[in-house]
């Protein structure tokens, strides 16, 4: 339980951060950005492994790189849930912030396990 709330707590951070860089990308806030992490989270538990099995071929195909489309589309599933609390211009916008969310998360948790 604990590493779940951290693991949310560095995606809003990701999230936040992401909303803060870029213009199409915008946030209501760090409690908006907490709620689409925990959001993002749960995606992430139940929508993302369907997906990525459903799309193994293509994935397999593309050597790995189409699961940063997967990735977008549980954000862009996020983004639709949360209205106008979190929001994301376009479809390659949400591919760019799903990629910088995920190299965030990456170093963020690197520097937590250290």
């Amino acid at each position: 339980m604990k590493n779940w709330l951290l693991h949310i707590l560095v995606n809003a951070i990701a999230i936040f951060i992401v909303g803060f860089a870029f213009k199409t990308v915008e946030i209501d806030g760090f409690l908006a950005a907490i709620l689409a992490a925990f959001i993002l989270s749960i995606l992430n538990a139940i929508v993302r492994p369907i997906l990525v099995l459903l799309t193994l071929p293509i994935t397999i195909v593309t050597l790995g790189l189409f699961l940063l489309v997967v990735n977008a589309v549980t954000l862009a599933i996020t983004d639709g849930l949360l209205g106008s609390l979190f929001e994301i211009d376009g479809f390659g916008m949400t591919i760019l912030a799903a990629l910088v969310i995920s190299l965030i998360n990456l170093v963020l948790n690197r520097l937590i396990k250290e």
